[in-house]
């Protein structure tokens, strides 16, 4: 399993989500943003819930390496 892209740039692909987000709105926005296969297979791993802010995210993608 790879490892979790960096905070910030993931953070940087999810620029203009409105949160509370989706999972999937949250790989939508990255890909729109021209994000890697390593962050949005790193999306893909969250747990498919409602996310309140970038720091829940981030939390996610940390405890899914």
């Amino acid at each position: 399993m790879a490892d979790a892209p960096n905070p910030i740039q993931m953070q940087k692909h999810l620029k203009g989500v409105d949160y509370p987000a989706g999972k999937s709105d949250l790989i939508r926005t990255a890909r729109d943003q021209g994000a890697d296969d390593d962050v949005i297979d790193a999306l893909d791993r969250i747990p498919d819930q409602q996310y309140d802010g970038p720091n829940a995210v981030s939390k996610a993608v940390a405890e899914t390496r």
